[in-house]
């Protein structure tokens, strides 16, 4: 069996059933064993584009995605998007091919060292140089990344390697076992934590992407029905649990909804699962609640007291602490009394509602409200990067398991429409909705050529602005209206793109089209692309300025018209 066979067949095995890729020269051999084969391979029209797919394909499904690419700018094509995947904790697997052995290290045609290149974007990266080791790698990597914090890994293989042949049987498997780490463990701090919760007197609980990858949705359901305690979530905590549910307050945040980050900033214990305090939600991490007492939970130890100080850090599985937790509270039958603290975070939702001027312009929001009333909060939901998407986070509630796909830690323009690609193969007997921008769709609008050869089902919003939309808001807040090279005096015409390319394009200009047109949208078969052209002045409230604490939202609020400040 030569390389590329093992490839392929090891593939099978794992239960993998899309390659998402691009070919060229130093992969033209693995191709077609590929093409014998029963793996299903995605023709991306870009490798970021095939990148991007396998992505969304794993954030939907919870499998781990698989992209090929060829040496030199096929690979580094791959760079944005394993970025994008290791800041999400998605786990992904990049097969790139590489020169041959002998020509590495001579700056040969079309080679990069992509190894190197990838290493801190990663949670690991190899190089097989000899073809018996290519089962213990391929294992090891399989295991890397989708084992604890799931993550990127990628795998170079020069052309030689694909070619050659071997008795596999006959090699060693020498995977590293690689022990997880137990200072601040479970055991250690569950009574810590108990303690905490049993003391505290207005309690929060902050729900983060871990908890998604965990797998830890009934756990917390029975922890949240139990306690009663309210919830808040960060952008890729959104959709651990219903947005609907009565005790979920929203997203918290530089745009987060006001009552969720005025009780962040109010909560006396912080239980944190999952989530990584990034700057999108402390601000100024040093001015970071720091009359709270945190409980953060990760997986990952390296996340521990890294953003900010943290009185109980805990090592431990999301859905392992919870039923962990619940195991604690049954023992002890503890109860909850939260009526006070609820009443206060009630007074915070009745005097900081979640607004936006309904005017006769088409407003982006009423487009996301429209969409989420007809479609359902079922609907599996991807957005690109920029205003849209915290208006999506915003405004549209969701109530399905893994169906929320956005870009989170690197905020990836362009991700969006090959995303919903790999989210239409991976979940295909659902509704498949993309909200993007006129300036985030045309950064990989190629892909959609991979949209119509195979008729994905995707409805595609491009709310557009004719600006970009977030630089722009910014430009008008904090640089005196100084629209440097953020409105777009040139756009093409979407319909006649996408019909170009044989897909179904609408159009909404008026509110009073918007619903009708969804509709049609929505009941007509195949890919349909809906432009909107949404006011551009609009902005996206609340915001916290930079270095700002959660309270100190700027917005419009009940009763005014002007922008003014809480806190």
């Amino acid at each position: 069996m030569n390389g590329a066979q093992y490839l392929i067949k090891f593939f099978e095995n794992k239960g993998v059933e899309y390659i998402f890729g691009y070919p060229g020269g130093k992969v033209i051999f693995l191709y077609d064993v590929l093409g014998k084969s029963t793996l299903k391979h995605v023709l991306a029209r870009h490798e970021q584009g095939a990148v991007h797919a396998a992505d969304g394909y794993a954030r939907v499904t919870g499998k781990p995605g698989v992209c090929f690419a060829t040496s030199g700018p096929g690979a580094t094509n791959l760079v944005t998007g394993i970025a994008n995947a290791y800041l999400d904790s998605v786990p992904l697997i990049a097969i790139t091919g590489q020169v041959g052995l002998a020509d590495i290290g001579r700056d040969s045609f079309q080679e990069a060292d992509i190894m190197g290149i990838t290493m801190p974007i990663t949670k690991h990266s190899y190089m097989v140089k000899d073809i018996e080791l290519l089962p213990a790698v391929l294992e090891e990597a399989w295991n890397v990344a989708t084992t604890g914090r799931p993550g990127p890994v990628l795998v170079d293989i020069p052309s030689d390697i694909f070619s050659g042949t071997v008795d596999f049987s006959a090699t060693t498997h020498n995977i590293t076992t690689r022990k997880g780490p137990r200072k601040n463990g479970l055991e250690e701090q569950i009574s810590k934590v108990l303690e905490a919760i049993k003391m505290a007197k207005k309690p929060l609980l902050m729900l983060g992407g871990g908890i998604i990858a965990s797998r830890a949705w009934e756990q917390l359901e029975e922890f949240v029905k139990y306690t009663g305690m309210p919830v808040v979530t960060t952008l890729m905590g959104k959709g651990a649990i219903p947005d609907k549910n009565t005790n979920v307050l929203g997203m918290v945040g530089m745009h987060g909804i006001p009552a969720a980050n005025l009780a962040l900033n109010s909560c006396d214990l912080l239980l944190a699962i999952g989530v990584r305090f990034s700057d999108r939600v402390t601000g100024k991490p040093e001015n970071f609640l720091f009359d709270t007492t945190i409980v953060h939970v990760d997986i990952d130890p390296a996340e521990l007291c890294k953003n900010v100080n943290t009185e109980i850090p805990v090592v431990c599985d999301a859905g392992r602490f919870l039923t962990a937790i619940m195991t604690g509270f049954k023992k002890e039958k503890q109860t909850f009394q939260l009526d006070e603290w609820l009443s206060q975070i009630n007074e915070f939702e009745k005097k900081y509602p979640l607004l936006y001027d309904k005017e006769k312009t088409l407003k982006p929001q009423y487009v996301i409200e429209e969409t989420a009333r007809i479609a359902g909060e079922k609907a599996v939901v991807v957005t690109d990067v920029g205003q849209h998407q915290m208006f999506v986070a915003q405004f549209f509630p969701l109530g399905g398991i893994r169906n929320f796909v956005t870009s989170g830690g690197l905020g990836t323009m362009g991700f969006g429409l090959p995303a919903a690609i790999g989210a239409a193969f991976g979940r295909p007997k659902e509704n498949i909705l993309l909200f993007s921008g006129d300036g985030s769709i045309q950064m990989n609008i190629q892909e959609l050529a991979t949209i119509a050869q195979n008729n994905l089902p995707i409805k595609i919003f491009v709310l557009n602005n004719s600006c970009l939309g977030m630089v722009r808001q910014w430009q008008e807040l904090f640089f005196k209206e100084h629209y440097a090279q953020t409105i777009f005096t040139y756009n093409p015409d979407f319909i006649r793109l996408a019909e170009a390319y044989g897909i179904t394009a609408l159009r909404i200009s008026e509110p009073e089209e918007a619903k009708g047109i969804i509709v049609q949208a929505l009941n007509t078969e195949g890919p349909v692309l809906i432009e909107c052209i949404v006011d551009q002045s609009e902005n996206v409230f609340p915001i916290i300025p930079p270095g700002g604490g959660p309270h100190e939202m700027l917005g419009r609020w009940q009763g005014e018209t002007h922008i003014s400040r809480i806190g």
